[in-house]
């Protein structure tokens, strides 16, 4: 196939405005992935519907983006990556407004399915157009602004939904991207409408398009509605799960035999790609998995409101904001897997401080891991995305970055389930062990509710009262006990970094693919 003409980096003002631009753009979209989350209540009960109903407004956009994403690279070659940005983008912006006018939940979710939908391609494009704009000697620095809209817009994402709906009304979290992605929309469109790249029509490969919805689309819906059907003993779950299974071994035969595939899986041959894909994919599902449960834990039993739980996960960008850039600057000195090491051993140091909180915990032990995981934060990404895309030929670059992204996202569903799940199942066992110890028969029991009765408490308050104490310190152990195996494991993880091989010819080779 021939290879597009090169296209120049842009320099000076340019190149800033065009990081803004994308940077923008794909803060709007990953901040869509979390800003609804906390909105749930509000939304349902104004729509008319159980909160239980509500959650479909994360499900379905869950499902529409998952799907997507790894369809970028067929996408690309048929429109073109800047082409294909702007229409997402605008589509995106579009979606939002009419999320926001929705007025009934079945048009709700239709609108958040085709926000999911279009948001799939947005970030594996943001990070190859920002492998276009730099040098290939500054590709770190591209790599550093596409790794802090990722990783930081999930923690503000929570804190900014619950203020919108406190202090002004749910459509206000769908209406914010419209200013946004406007802004961000129209700078694309200057900086980048004479930089597009080949366009390549192949066959459309239906087969595997229609079994990588099917398969894709049912592992979503058993990762997000298995905790609440109960996992496996639902029929629905295991209905979902046997498709999911299914559909992806006939996929996988599929797209490795069929001439134009509509997901290149050919790209795990390379041993840097499938190593530094995989290691994104596992240690962001260890993280994903604490800032979801953190915050549950604080606003459940700790009294915390959404917006300070959210206010705890804050402070992860203040070394972020210092460390990635330093980062970015020598990622081509520095062996990438040193860098990936060294984000290992502070993310599960974190996980480690934060498996010793208790109920009594304060302000500032909560927020010294945070700080702390900002350092792993700018470590991480970079890195591994070097790792990953280094070596690969300049029309692979799309296709894998969207298969990276794909397994990262699919990762973070998969940890998000396990981990209520598991804090759930964990909290029961602590309960039970900790009521044994509840018999009349106890001294201690018996001091406290003979301190309660003097209090004014009748005998069935007092034990009301004892049987919140025993599941505040259930759910707080089952949260320990949880950071603690995501510790392990990312230490585990450590020795797979060493598998891959330092991408060779210089400092990120990566951006030599986006040229």
């Amino acid at each position: 196939m021939a290879q597009p003409a090169p296209v120049r980096p842009l320099e000076g003002g340019a190149r800033v405005a065009a990081s803004l631009a994308v940077g923008l753009a794909t803060f709007m979209n990953v901040l869509d992935t979390s800003i609804a989350n906390v909105s749930i209540t509000a939304i349902a009960g104004d729509l008319g519907v159980s909160p239980n109903q509500g959650t479909w407004i994360i499900t379905s956009f869950a499902v529409a983006n998952a799907i997507s994403v790894p369809l970028t690279g067929w996408l690309t070659e048929r429109f073109g990556q800047v082409r294909l940005f702007l229409a997402t983008t605008a589509l995106f912006v579009l979606a939002s407004l009419l999320c926001g006018m929705a007025i009934s939940m079945p048009m709700l979710v239709f609108f958040r399915v085709v926000q999911g939908a279009v948001a799939g391609p947005m970030i594996p494009l943001s990070q190859t157009l920002l492998l276009s704009t730099y040098p290939r000697e500054k590709a770190g620095i591209a790599l550093a602004t596409f790794s802090l809209t990722i990783l930081v817009a999930p923690v503000v994402g929570p804190v900014l939904g619950g203020w919108i709906t406190d202090n002004y009304s749910w459509p206000w979290i769908f209406f914010i991207n419209v200013p946004v992605g406007v802004i961000a929309l129209g700078m694309t469109w200057v900086l980048y409408r004479n930089r597009e790249t080949e366009r390549v029509q192949k066959p459309i490969d239906v087969v595997g398009l229609a079994l990588l919805v099917i398969w894709v689309g049912a592992l979503q819906l058993t990762l997000d509605k298995g905790k609440d059907l109960d996992w496996f003993a639902s029929p629905e779950i295991v209905a979902l799960a046997v498709a999911a299974a299914l559909a992806f071994c006939l996929f996988l035969v599929w797209e490795l035999t069929d001439e134009h595939p509509v997901v290149d899986l050919a790209l795990f041959r390379n041993r840097n790609f499938s190593t530094g894909t995989l290691a994104i994919a596992l240690a962001y599902g260890a993280y994903f998995g604490s800032i979801v449960l953190l915050p549950l834990w604080l606003q459940q039993y700790m009294g915390y409101t959404a917006t300070d739980a959210g206010l705890v996960l804050a402070p992860v960008g203040v070394l972020a904001l210092v460390l990635t850039p330093i980062v970015g600057r020598t990622t081509g000195k520095v062996d990438p897997r040193v860098y990936a090491t060294t984000s290992m051993v502070v993310f599960a140091a974190v996980a480690w401080m934060r498996s010793r909180f208790n109920t009594e915990v304060d302000i500032w032990t909560l927020v010294v891991p945070t700080i702390l995981q900002g350092a792993a934060v700018s470590c991480f990404f970079i890195p591994l995305v070097n790792l990953a895309l280094g070596g690969l030929r300049p029309d692979q670059i799309a296709a894998a970055s969207g298969l990276n992204n794909f397994l990262r996202i699919t990762a973070g569903a998969f940890a998000t389930s396990t981990a209520t799940t598991l804090w759930e199942s964990r909290a029961a066992l602590h309960h039970a062990q900790l009521v044994e110890h509840l018999t009349v028969g106890n001294p201690t029991t018996s001091a406290t509710l003979e301190l309660l009765g003097r209090l004014g408490m009748q005998p069935a308050q007092a034990y009301a009262y004892l049987d919140r104490l025993v599941n505040q310190q259930a759910f707080t152990l089952s949260a320990l006990d949880l950071f603690y195996a995501s510790a392990i494991v990312l230490v585990l993880l450590i020795p797979f970094l060493w598998i891959a091989r330092p991408p060779k010819g210089g400092p990120a080779p990566a951006a030599a693919g986006a040229h």
